[in-house]
């Protein structure tokens, strides 16, 4: 379960709201929906099978840059190179109520909310009329809460003690911060549905973990640019090997995700085209399971390294999660 993205913040965010004639039909959309790379990609992320409360703290830095070539739409200019600083922290709060399906079905639900704080620098470019255009550097910083994250159905078959599969939708509410023009924003301004499937193998004797997260974001306008960002398909995944240290249970792997965009921008306010986004991202990843005063405590840390990336910002994503039983 994720919070709402500060990667996509970076893609969220709004370029400087500068004193020139701006055409106001050039939107912010970026090439990129709410999807946070990595905040759905390992075991840590699997729908629970048993009744539980569960407690999850995420914590993401990001850092990035766009191309000072070819300007990227944002809330109501279009910038080019970019850079942001991106900092967040989440709070998920999910629950696998006493609901039996039957068989080896069960339910949860969960909700999660993101504090954000970035700083964003960038050109903002703009028409000056007669054929002519400017560009003014201006930087801003922003904290704010982003947009929450709740997720009513999730949804877990267990085939076995060492493999499962889930179904979750996520839903992203337009509650973070947003203003039309501003160099940070915190929120996107629109609603976006998107389906996750899960496939989860964690050998109870091997301990080897294979996971994988395919899902789709379907996009609301944005009402603020009347711009909506096309559908974009996702795919998660871990590989990794867990084992016995200090009384507890450690992994390490690899993490990698691919991202595209599959239908183009539309609405009156995508003067720029399709600008159709696509993305590839892999690091390093590794987990700690131990118990702590009485509860199941899971700790993972992971490093994504973006590259083949098409009109988004390029960089690196670092996530810390940790997530505690009740």
């Amino acid at each position: 379960m994720k919070f709402a993205s500060l990667l996509r913040l970076t893609l969220i965010l709004g370029a400087a709201g500068v004193a020139l004639p701006l055409d106001p039909a050039v939107a912010e959309e970026g090439g990129s929906g709410h999807y946070l790379p990595g905040s759905i990609a390992s075991f840590i992320d699997a729908a629970p099978l048993d009744e539980t409360f569960i407690v999850r703290f995420n914590g993401l830095n990001y850092l990035g840059s766009a191309s000072a070539e070819r300007p990227i739409p944002f809330a109501g200019v279009a910038a080019a190179g970019a850079k942001a600083d991106v900092w967040g922290a989440g709070l998920t709060l999910l629950w696998r109520p006493p609901i039996d399906l039957g068989g080896k079905w069960s339910y949860a639900m969960s909700m999660t909310i993101p504090y954000l704080s970035s700083d964003i620098s960038a050109n903002a470019v703009a028409s000056l009329g007669n054929g002519l255009s400017g560009s003014i550097a201006r930087e801003r910083m922003v904290d704010a809460i982003g947009d929450i994250i709740v997720m009513p159905l999730m949804l877990n078959y267990n085939f076995n003690r060492d493999f499962n599969a889930n179904f979750r939708v996520g839903i992203y509410t337009p509650t973070g911060s947003y203003q039309l023009g501003s160099l940070s924003n915190t929120g996107k301004n629109f609603w976006t549905f998107e389906p996750v499937l899960g496939f989860v193998y964690f050998g109870q004797q091997n301990g080897i973990e294979v996971s994988v997260y395919p899902g789709v974001d379907f996009n609301t306008e944005n009402p603020a640019t009347h711009y909506q960002s096309g559908t974009q398909f996702h795919i998660d995944g871990t590989l990794a090997q867990h084992f016995p240290l200090l009384g507890g249970l450690a992994g390490l792997g690899v993490s990698a995700y691919d991202y595209s965009q599959v239908t183009p921008d539309s609405g009156t306010g995508a003067t720029l085209g399709p600008f159709e986004g696509k993305s590839v991202g892999v690091g390093p990843v590794a987990s700690y399971i131990v118990k702590i005063a009485g509860h199941d405590t899971i700790w993972e840390a992971k490093w994504l390294h973006e590259t083949d990336t098409q009109n988004r910002l390029q960089g690196n994503i670092y996530w810390l999660k940790i997530v505690s039983k009740f």
